[in-house]
């Protein structure tokens, strides 16, 4: 099963990982790991249709260090990071890489979205415990892609 985020929050539940461990990182900065992501496209345009179909939002594109970026929205107050497409010689999509998690609150009706703009179900809406819910698409591109709704 591709339940990679409840495989996580197990593992941080779990007596035989340790609270240090654990809590190192947050305890020397402050911060949680995570800070920012980039989704590898090949058809920028392609791509920013796709996403904004989906979880309606707008992009502002950006040349950065000889790539091409479409940045996803970010508001400093909410929670959560932000990341960008990306598209450039080091970016190449792939369903077997480093699986982010996109935040949503409806899975089944982001889920449908997927499937109208030309995505594929991978992994359907599953419970993760008391933590929410979780599934996986394959966007335009051929990335993997997993949902995570906390209702």
């Amino acid at each position: 099963m591709k339940m990679g985020l409840l495989a996580f929050i197990m593992l941080l539940s779990s007596e035989n990982f340790a609270e240090a461990t654990r809590n190192t990182f947050m305890k020397s900065t402050g911060k949680n790991i995570g800070s920012y992501f980039e989704i590898p496209v090949t058809n920028l345009e392609r791509a920013m249709k796709f996403y904004s179909s989906v979880f309606g939002c707008d992009f502002s594109k950006e040349n950065i260090h000889g790539n091409e970026m479409a940045l996803f929205p970010f508001n400093g107050k909410n929670s959560g990071i932000t990341g960008a497409l990306a598209k450039g010689k080091t970016y190449k999509p792939s369903a077997s890489g480093t699986l982010i998690y996109l935040a949503t609150e409806d899975i089944e009706k982001t889920l449908e979205k997927v499937k109208s703009q030309g995505g594929e179900i991978l992994f359907p809406k599953t419970a993760a415990g008391e933590y929410g819910f979780v599934a996986e698409f394959e966007d335009v591109e051929g990335n993997r892609i997993a949902l995570f709704d906390s209702n």
